[in-house]
């Protein structure tokens, strides 16, 4: 078996067997409170970063660690490898027993992304992709939407604003990572945030979208680039090639101003 192979079916292994162990303990009693405001947490989500740190760690012991629920340590940006981790993205539908929730890895090597896996047990579905070589949902190879005019455009979404009522709003699952996802396997066109936000939460979903033949960029269009100093990046737009100049350009003003320009 090749090394690539062998080692994203062992983060696939790891990140499946977090799954099972959260989906365990889904829908059942277990403590939850907020890290802020509006940023819910719970002990599941801290039980699995720590699963993952011991799994990740025997399967590369000299990568670097970034993850939503561990301590930052600046020691990651001198390391060549890092994983990047969401132990459960979209905390907030694990807690109201909706089944938008994975677990998120990815593999990061000089700032590039190397591999994503995606471990969605309460919906069925294992998402994968190593650079260069495709993605993968349940085994079937994934290609992305193709579409070609913004208008009609579908968008995960619970209600788009009247500026975007010409696009389609589908089911939009709490994790973004799902969403991303979705581009990929065009079950949606254009998956957008316009605020701050975290690199675990983007990176698995980002490289499989790519894989699967989206483009992936911040939320101006800008490249992202991974194990940044503060873990973060100004959004994400991931759409089929041929709308996102046009996603792009309608959202520019609305990113502008959310950084305050």
């Amino acid at each position: 078996m090749r090394e690539p192979d062998r080692l994203i079916d062992a983060v696939a292994a790891a990140a499946a067997e977090a799954g099972r162990y959260a989906l365990s303990r889904w829908q059942t009693d277990f403590r939850r409170w907020e890290k802020a405001p509006g940023n819910p947490v719970c002990e599941i989500d801290l039980a699995v970063d720590a699963m993952l740190r011991e799994r990740l760690g025997k399967i590369d012991p000299s990568a670097g660690w970034l993850s939503e629920e561990s301590a930052d340590d600046a020691a990651r940006l001198d390391a060549a490898r890092i994983w990047v981790v969401d132990p459960i993205d979209g905390t907030r539908d694990y807690l109201r027993d909706r089944s938008g929730w994975c677990v998120s890895v990815a593999l990061v090597e000089n700032g590039r992304l190397a591999l994503g896996v995606l471990d969605a047990p309460a919906r069925g579905e294992a998402w994968r992709a190593v650079a260069g070589e495709g993605a993968h949902r349940n085994g079937a190879l994934l290609r992305g939407s193709r579409r070609t005019i913004l208008p009609g455009a579908r968008v995960p979404a619970d209600k788009l604003p009247v500026i975007d009522s010409d696009l389609v709003a589908v089911a939009r699952p709490n994790s973004i990572a799902l969403r991303i996802a979705m581009v990929a396997a065009d079950e949606a066109d254009l998956c957008a945030s316009l605020r701050w936000g975290y690199e675990w939460d983007i990176a698995a979903a980002a490289l499989i979208a790519e894989e699967a033949g989206a483009t992936v960029t911040d939320a101006l269009g800008a490249p992202i680039r991974y194990n940044s100093e503060r873990g973060e990046a100004f959004g994400v737009l991931a759409s089929a090639p041929g709308i996102h100049p046009a996603a792009v350009a309608r959202l520019s003003e609305r990113a502008n101003a959310a950084q305050g320009r």
